[in-house]
């Protein structure tokens, strides 16, 4: 049997075609970044993990596992993926390491952010 990839229409726009495919080629590195971040954020602990540290610029594991509710060695165990995704970094200040997500990652994961907190606007005070 032959396998032929071309469109049985009649009017293909090959034009179009070979736009799109340029298009994909030459945004190939920011579609490879960007689905390895979301791969990262669609873990919804990790993703938690991204808004807090958004909402509060930096958190140590402790202030996360707090919040969380989840054990230490947990919370470390999301901090090294994303520390090894390149999605976060760390500051070391005494004993204690804080994490803090890079400004070029953030740029991606705001507009994520923002549909969250719009969907639970925060209550006024009277």
């Amino acid at each position: 049997m032959e396998s032929n990839q071309s469109c049985i229409r009649v009017y293909a726009d090959k034009v179009q075609i070979n736009n799109c495919r340029e298009t994909l080629q030459s945004n190939n590195k920011a579609f490879s970044q960007l689905s390895g971040l979301l791969a990262l954020a669609g873990n919804e602990v990790r993703l938690k993990i991204l808004f807090l540290l958004e909402e509060e610029n930096e958190l140590c594991p402790c202030d996360l596992s707090d919040i969380l509710g989840m054990s230490i060695p947990a919370i470390s165990q999301h901090l090294r993926k994303l520390k090894d995704g390149n999605v976060i970094k760390a500051r070391r200040s005494g004993q204690t390491i804080f994490y803090s997500l890079k400004p070029e990652q953030l740029t991606l994961l705001r507009p994520f952010f923002k549909i969250i907190t719009n969907k639970n606007p925060k209550k006024e005070t009277v």
